[in-house]
């Protein structure tokens, strides 16, 4: 079987880590029965050159499609991205999106999904937002062809963590600050005003500022971020400006340090990074997650997590073991409005400021009790969501759904003996059959 796989698996992003993950599985599982191809695309502005800087991933190159463009369908199609991006190309179709952050998605994305014959999404989160987002289609004058739904599979497929490369070890990571105790924040620094980006980074910062100004014992917080998708000198400018910026609406000299973690790491780092003896917890006050990857990455070194009580990492998170924040559903604000993506009318997270300020001082003054239950979550984070694990799931879905596809037959024909006919020769006369060919 052909099977083409088109994904962003060569960019440093989340999806391209997702992207990752499925095509190594897919190879793993699938090598000896599927003649496998990729094809790389490009993922918002975040940087390409991933498989180049990390030799473990070179395998990759073996599988590129040579050719700009397909020549052929394939039997099996595959593309990982937003589902208003899904074409049906093949015989068979799976599309594969990391969901949804809001509580609605946009018409576009139902039309995507209902191109594909299977989705695969990572949150049940993820799930219920498409299968409960629908809409009414009208015509020019603006009579009502119906509503529009999800009428294609949807599936889960959990985001496993790989356990060789995220876990407890010695760090080494070069991380010049003089606190003992850090908070780590992850993630992209997305468009929106103070307290409206997606994942609330600056509401983070000027919290973490709020609760800890003119306290005579203060924590650090850690940030490794950037805002242009790239490592450049003029994102770090940007990053260190926003933070200055925020520092200097705070009405306090005596305030907490914060410090930028900024380029290029490699899985490897990330981890040594997680694992530094003074970064002591993760930080979340995201406003929607799909899945929510470095969640679970952390939750893997046993150490706790503040994150905001909603959307898809509500899945691997137990409430339980971790500081879960409440809040409220609001709109959309429109300095982070995405045409197609997050759209005016649709909701996500708030969570409660007051109880931020709370979750950071009980997590700074009681961090042997967080500590104790940070490794309850870890132990559920290795054996329910591993790699491994997923590598389970996708085979056990791809045996589910795909239809049993045309095989090629040898053809059998009979043997035929050669029987030699007598020549005619010139002129008219009459043709003497032999009785054995009679």
């Amino acid at each position: 079987l052909r099977c083409v796989i088109y994904a962003p698996f060569d960019t440093r992003s989340g999806y391209g880590s997702h992207s990752r993950d499925v095509i190594k599985s897919i190879i793993e599982l699938k090598k000896d029965e599927w003649d496998i191809k990729l094809m790389s695309c490009a993922w918002g502005k975040t940087a390409q050159g991933f498989i180049k800087a990390n030799k473990e991933w070179e395998f990759l190159t073996e599988y590129l499609l040579q050719t700009p463009n397909l020549q052929y369908q394939p039997d099996i199609w595959i593309m990982v991205t937003v589902p208003n991006e899904f074409q049906a190309l093949g015989k068979y179709n799976i599309g594969i999106t990391a969901g949804i952050e809001t509580t609605i998605c946009d018409p576009s994305w139902v039309e995507g999904l209902n191109r594909m014959h299977l989705n695969l999404v990572p949150s049940q989160h993820a799930k219920n937002v498409f299968m409960n987002s629908q809409f009414e289609k009208r015509d020019q004058h603006g009579q009502s062809l119906g509503f529009v739904k999800v009428e294609k599979p949807i599936e889960l497929l959990f985001e496993g963590v790989d356990l060789n490369t995220y876990k407890v070890v010695g760090s080494q990571f070069k991380l010049d600050i003089k606190e003992d105790f850090a908070f780590l924040f992850l993630g992209h620094w997305l468009p929106g005003d103070l307290g409206e980006d997606r994942k609330n980074v600056g509401l983070l910062i000027r919290s973490f500022y709020e609760t800890f100004k003119n306290k005579s014992k203060k924590p650090a917080l850690v940030i490794k971020t950037n805002i242009l998708g790239n490592s450049s000198r003029i994102d770090r400018g940007l990053i260190l400006d926003r933070i200055d910026k925020i520092k200097r609406s705070v009405n306090s000299k005596d305030l907490p340090n914060i410090y930028l973690v900024h380029g290029d790491l490699l899985d490897t780092e990330v981890n040594e990074l997680y694992n530094h003896p003074k970064i002591k917890a993760m930080i979340s006050l995201t406003k929607g997650e799909g899945y929510g990857r470095p969640l679970l990455e952390f939750s893997l070194v046993k150490k706790p997590i503040i994150v905001s009580g909603w959307s898809g990492y509500m899945d691997f998170l137990n409430p339980e073991f971790t500081r879960m924040l409440p809040g409220v559903l609001r709109p959309i604000h429109g300095s982070a409005r995405v045409e197609n993506m997050l759209n005016e009318g649709s909701q996500w997270f708030a969570p409660d400021l007051n109880q931020v300020h709370e979750a950071y001082k009980d997590v700074f003054e009681n961090y042997k009790h967080w500590k104790e239950l940070a490794t309850r979550q870890a132990y559920i984070s290795k054996t329910k969501f591993s790699y491994e694990k997923m590598k389970e799931e996708l085979n056990i879905l791809l045996n589910t759904h795909l239809p049993e596809f045309p095989k090629p037959i040898k053809l059998l024909l009979p043997d035929i003996k050669k029987i030699a006919f007598p020549k005619l020769k010139e002129g008219i006369g009459e043709l003497t059959i032999p009785e054995d060919v009679k």
